[in-house]
């Protein structure tokens, strides 16, 4: 395929670079009329604002691809073959310019724009387009590009999954994803913790809980928080390659509750995940007000597991752009998990598949990929107010939608949540279940 444009911006350079990443194959573009008509072996896309050839797929372009600032826009949601759309054109082919929406929704445009923050300073999901438009829990950029090649194949005469659009057919994958954020409930805490927590639950009448607490004291149990070789056992059963998050605080907050990062019983857990899996760095809350903080922290990781760490996803999902992403960026992150919220599960960039971070501001591509999730069983329990068993079907339909997309399904799940406990034990068989039906 080759694209006529006017001009071949960083902001649609970024965009195709993005199609190509989905699709698998590589697209052309020129700014050459004579090029682009001579081209008769290739499938021809105009993204300008006139007709050039007799037998092409026409795109008329928003302005947005070519601009280089940032400014407010005005954005009317429609359907365009039974699909959300915006940026719409009646007037050529293809309804609307899935090129500049696509741009719009994975760079965050809107998160740049004033906007109304959550309890906990974050931005809130009831400001995106995406949830005042209740698109929220559709993937909508993989919806497009797949109802795009349709398009092109209908007009070309060509089957969807011709090699011309694709080399590979599009492809589901899974990836679990995990955060420590409180390695243990008893074991390893300090011993004023402890004794403190053993009163609050007798003067609570918590009598389990008491009971509880003094059996892993006298060794009679394991620490309900130590899933880990539960997990072990399921990822192994479902040839599972999952990624693990530390939380690695300094000292303990409000937000930050892990044990100490200094503990051996902490350097043995990350020692021993790093070992059979993959492991990165999950920011503290305290390190989103400090530079210093963030690197000390990631310091810490490497330390322990003797290796660089690149991965990294925010607890709390504590993400503000585009300083966060910079942040990462000059502590030698790569690779990043936070693309969600942490108030509502869906697709915070309509999109399940990686891509790298456009900043905005400075209008150029980084090397820092992002990992969008859609699913978290927190937001399922203590946001969206689910019990394990409605909690299943809302799992159960990302797994679904984003495998008829072919995209990446991430999730994420805690070990302090997955347990024997009974108030968890039902979302324990839930992920339990949910693993064994479809993988």
């Amino acid at each position: 395929m080759i694209i006529f444009t006017p001009a071949v911006s960083s902001r649609f350079l970024y965009t195709i670079r993005f199609i190509e990443s989905v699709i698998g194959q590589q697209i052309l573009f020129t700014s050459n009329k004579e090029e682009y008509l001579s081209s008769d072996e290739l499938i021809k896309l105009n993204y300008s604002f006139k007709p050039i050839a007799d037998k092409e797929y026409h795109i008329i372009p928003h302005t947005l691809l070519f601009q280089n600032s940032i400014t407010p826009i005005s954005i009317t949601v429609g359907q365009c073959r039974n699909n959300p759309c915006f940026f719409i054109n009646q007037e050529d082919r293809h309804g609307f310019d899935v090129f500049a929406a696509i741009f719009y929704l994975i760079t965050r445009y809107e998160e740049y724009l004033p906007h109304r923050k959550d309890s906990y300073g974050r931005y809130a999901h009831t400001e995106s387009i995406a949830y005042k438009n209740n698109f929220l829990t559709i993937p909508l950029v993989n919806v497009w590009i797949k109802d795009l090649l349709e398009n092109l194949s209908t007009v070309y005469r060509l089957p969807f999954t011709d090699s011309r659009f694709t080399t590979h057919d599009l492809r589901f994958s899974f990836l679990p994803t995990y955060d420590i954020d409180i390695a243990y409930a008893y074991n390893h805490q300090p011993i004023v913790k402890n004794v403190g927590g053993f009163f609050k639950d007798l003067i609570k009448g918590d009598l389990e809980k008491v009971i509880e607490r003094a059996n892993v004291y006298s060794g009679k149990e394991q620490d309900p928080f130590d899933t880990y070789s539960w997990f072990d056992g399921l990822h192994k059963q479902h040839n599972l390659s999952p990624v693990y998050f530390f939380l690695l605080a300094k000292k303990k907050s409000i937000y930050d509750k892990n044990i100490t990062a200094s503990s051996p019983a902490m350097h043995n857990l990350v020692k021993h995940h790093a070992a059979k899996y993959t492991v990165g760095i999950h920011p503290s809350w305290q390190s989103g007000d400090s530079k210093t903080l963030l690197s000390e922290e990631i310091k810490t990781i490497e330390t322990i597991t003797q290796k660089d760490c690149t991965l990294s996803r925010q607890h709390y999902i504590r993400l503000t752009l585009p300083d966060t992403y910079r942040n990462l960026i000059e502590n030698g992150i790569t690779e990043d998990y936070s693309m969600g919220y942490g108030s509502i599960n869906g697709f915070r960039a309509s999109v399940a598949s990686p891509f790298y971070w456009y900043d905005l501001e400075r209008d150029e591509t980084t090397h820092l990929l992002i990992h969008p999730y859609c699913y978290m069983e927190a937001n399922s329990y203590f946001e969206e107010h689910l019990s394990a068993t409605e909690a299943a079907e809302e799992l159960q339909y990302y797994h679904d939608t984003v495998k008829a997309v072919g995209g990446q399904l991430i999730t994420i799940f805690h070990n302090h949540f997955l347990t024997n406990q009974s108030q968890w034990k039902p979302w324990r068989e839930m992920y339990e279940a949910f693993l064994k039906r479809n993988f």
